[in-house]
């Protein structure tokens, strides 16, 4: 069985094209498919939406409520780890993604051997700031996280019961589960698709988000931040030895009658935004140790449905 899982935060305006479409690929999916709905603390009203709609609907669902807003990470999980099929399949409720992709993810681990399949944008039809702002994100994570990631990025996915095992069973917070996708490694495939236009709706993907993403996917995922404060403050340390011999030099010599305050002043800045930034990065790395060491569980399921189909 395929099951896929649709993650759901503002997404009201899409839900009558979203049934639409999952009731129309369950009808081409070569093996039972299921659905598995996650409400990830919205504010609006796709939860009574879809559980007024699940008793008719004629695809085999779930729907997993979570108890308040926990991310697309937390929810993706949550329908992971309440799917049912062999093989799984994430999907946008905006449907900005084809959803034959699904199909598609299916037949490439089936028939390819892959563990675990990315789709590719080749083409996006989203506004020129929005794909400005994607293609920016991209490229940072790309280089300062994994070069591995595809130049246009991911965001859906399908994964055989293997990987989805092994995805849940990691406690991580505040992690990136891009990532931990190419993390763990298995064989890979990857689907390229066009990106579509978005219908209906406002999303809630900002660029806020997206660089607080990339903030955590950095300190997750690499020693980046500690080579970079380690290595200016080995060429600071260097440039300032190399100032003080000089200066000791034009004092010995007679070429300084009055100490230097400007340079005094500069040095200090120097060392003491340097201090300061080591210790935002000691302290953002002991935050997610004290995450972590919580060990509070990633959501929190207040409800959970099913059509029984």
């Amino acid at each position: 069985m395929l099951s896929i899982v649709v993650p759901l935060y503002k997404s009201e305006a899409n839900l009558p094209a979203l049934f639409t479409e999952l009731e129309r690929v369950a009808g081409l999916c070569p093996v039972a498919m299921e659905v598995v709905f996650v409400n990830d603390g919205s504010p609006d009203a796709c939860a009574r939406i879809v559980k007024e709609k699940l008793p008719q609907f004629p695809v085999a669902s779930q729907l997993i409520l979570l108890s308040r807003n926990f991310g697309a990470f937390s929810a993706i999980s949550a329908g992971l780890q309440s799917a049912r099929g062999d093989y799984f399949a994430v999907l946008a409720a905006d449907l900005q993604e084809p959803p034959e992709l699904t199909i598609q993810f299916y037949e490439t681990m089936r028939n390819q051997g892959a563990d675990v399949v990315f789709g590719i944008r080749e083409t996006r039809s989203d506004p020129g700031l929005s794909m400005m702002a994607s293609n920016l994100f991209w490229f940072l994570y790309r280089w300062l996280v994994n070069p591995e990631i595809p130049k246009g990025g991911v965001d859906i996915f399908g994964c055989n019961r293997k990987v989805r095992d092994q995805i849940c069973s990691m406690k991580e917070v505040e992690t990136s589960l891009v990532g931990l996708l190419f993390w763990i490694g298995f064989n890979r495939g990857f689907v390229a698709y066009n990106r579509r236009e978005r219908e209906t709706g406002k999303s809630a993907w900002t660029f806020s988000k997206k660089m607080n993403y990339l903030v955590n996917s950095v300190f997750n995922f690499t020693d980046l931040p500690i080579r970079l404060l380690l290595t200016t403050g080995i060429l600071g340390m260097g440039l300032s030895m190399v100032a003080a011999v000089t200066v000791l030099g034009a004092k010995l010599a007679g070429k300084i009658e009055v100490p230097g305050y400007a340079a005094t002043m500069l040095a200090v800045s120097f060392f003491g935004g340097l201090t300061t930034v080591g210790l935002g990065i000691v302290g953002q790395y002991l935050w997610l140790t004290l995450q972590n060491a919580r060990r509070r569980p990633a959501f929190i399921v207040s409800e959970k449905l099913d059509n029984g189909r």
